[in-house]
């Protein structure tokens, strides 16, 4: 199974679990984790949401074969915005730990969770530029938000790598800890979530959370427009074909 999903103690535990293709997520493991979260937001025993990965990888982001390969529905049916719809609106907290590379939507993913730490190996990327495309899910909302614009403006512009420290600075994470202590940290945080009251948990995500919801929801709309329009313009098709053919992009003769 490419996600694990399991169930103990009050805390639904997703877990990415594609080591062999460094998690890269495809459609049907976004489907997977949409019901999951589905699911938990229906069943009272479950009262904290755990997302994690493996020790040398949290994802990839997507699968691009299988991105491409993939018929195209409309967007809202796509598994992907699912997902991140069941992720935005979720009721329950949700806690997250990352441990080496999170690219892309494994970044983005980020900004809609709740308690997000990370491994002292951890290394973010949002690379949506050189793959001339633009940022998704609202990213380019909550990034700048969370960083300041120009923080926000030379990672999603450029596109390139930063590590579990300079994360911490940006206030992307909460905190930043040994690769062996990530997980047991972060179900004890969960854990935590769990013994609390429910109702006050969510009375004050809620709250934290009404300011900007029809600003993320706005964001999320006009992203999804413009990078499905992106998606199909020369710069992403050069983007992609370099990619597969293992070989540096060439956007100079693009305006």
């Amino acid at each position: 199974m490419d996600i694990l999903c399991s169930k103990a103690d009050g805390i639904l535990t997703i877990e990415f679990n594609r080591p062999e293709r460094k998690n890269a997520i495809t459609s049907s493991m976004y489907q997977s984790m949409a019901d999951a979260l589905k699911d938990a937001e229906q069943d009272g025993a479950v009262r904290a949401i755990l997302i994690i990965g493996q020790p040398e990888i949290f994802t990839a982001g997507n699968d691009l074969d299988d991105f491409l390969k993939s018929a195209a529905p409309a967007p809202g049916e796509r598994p992907v915005f699912q997902f991140m719809q069941q992720l935005k609106s979720a009721s329950k907290p949700v806690v997250v730990a990352v441990s080496g590379a999170a690219v892309g939507i494994g970044t983005t993913l980020l900004m809609h969770c709740d308690l997000v730490y990370c491994a002292d190996n951890a290394k973010f990327s949002m690379p949506f530029v050189q793959l001339g495309l633009c940022p998704e899910f609202a990213s380019s909302l909550l990034f700048a938000r969370v960083a300041g614009y120009p923080r926000a403006a030379e990672k999603l512009m450029l596109g390139e790598a930063f590590l579990a420290q300079e994360a911490l600075a940006m206030g992307l994470v909460a905190k930043v800890l040994p690769l062996v202590e990530l997980i047991p940290f972060a179900r004890s945080q969960a854990a935590k979530l769990v013994a609390l009251p429910a109702a006050s948990i969510r009375a004050t995500k809620q709250l934290m959370k009404a300011g900007r919801a029809q600003a993320i929801d706005a964001a999320m709309v006009e992203e999804n427009k413009v990078f499905c329009a992106m998606l199909q313009q020369p710069e992403a098709k050069e983007a992609f074909t370099a990619f597969f053919d293992k070989r540096k992009p060439d956007f100079s003769r693009f305006a």
